[in-house]
């Protein structure tokens, strides 16, 4: 008898296993499709993730492979690529109304920022998000009402770190890699409303974009001085205010694209 009663619990715990594991990858498989989804929806851009791995147990995961693409019109492929983020979350809380996540960390995303006739990527795609979220966006385009759908979401912080950015502009010659400072995000949806996952895309991509705009308005400033520089030792002062009046037309270029 105690055989069989040991055996029960075997396999009790046995099922119980297995039905963690089948929900788990249920669970990644449907979050990964509905980044995929809901992503390409709000910012009108390609959306695509390699894979979640989510704990039901602990609560902890992770996502890896996360690529936004451009907007139509821009030459680079990418706006947004993450190699590897972390997260952190309340197990319980996925079957309540609003998502507790606890932390959401960005490793060393590598973004691209390029100017276009329009404007610069990052804030075509910004604007998209306002839009599909009930702002004003890119050609006063309605906002979609499977925005504020789904479940709501809290999230006590959300960190991105050693992000890189590069500049892609014909007056640059090129692309060149410009370190960010990090950026921590505290407290977002803790009201009872919570946040829709396309309210935090915003606020994230905000940040985001005003980071990257604020770090290449520094270093095309830096780039000017160091023309100045250059040319005053090489050609005298002459030639050196031709360069000053260079990179002051570059600077107003990219304050004119930015704006």
């Amino acid at each position: 008898m105690k055989k069989i009663l040991i055996g029960i619990v075997i396999i009790g715990v046995v099922l119980i296993i297995g039905a963690i594991v089948a929900v788990s990858l249920f669970l990644d498989n449907a979050l990964k499709k509905g980044v995929e989804t809901l992503g390409p929806q709000v910012t009108r851009v390609g959306v695509k993730l390699d894979g979640v791995n989510l704990s039901l147990l602990s609560g902890s995961g992770s996502i890896k492979g996360l690529v936004v693409a451009n907007p139509e019109g821009y030459k680079t492929p990418n706006a947004i690529s993450v190699g590897r983020a972390s997260v952190s979350l309340s197990p319980s809380s996925l079957l309540s109304d609003k998502v507790i996540i606890k932390s959401i960390r960005v490793e060393a995303p590598e973004i691209t920022y390029e100017l276009g006739s329009g404007g610069n990527n990052l804030s075509q795609i910004l604007a998209n998000v306002e839009a599909a979220i009930g702002g004003r966006g890119t050609g006063d385009k309605p906002a979609s009402s499977e925005a504020g759908t789904g479940k709501k979401l809290q999230v006590n912080e959300f960190i991105i770190t050693g992000a890189k950015v590069r500049v892609g502009a014909t007056v640059l010659g090129g692309t060149a890699p410009i370190p960010l400072p990090d950026i921590r995000l505290d407290n977002l949806g803790t009201g009872p409303d919570g946040i829709t996952p396309a309210d935090l895309m915003q606020q994230v991509l905000k940040a985001l974009t005003d980071s990257t705009m604020q770090a290449v308005s520094g270093a095309l400033k830096n780039l000017g001085q160091d023309a100045i520089g250059a040319a005053t030792k090489e050609v005298g002062k002459k030639a050196a205010g031709a360069v000053s009046d260079a990179a002051k037309g570059i600077t107003d270029l990219f304050k004119k694209k930015k704006d």
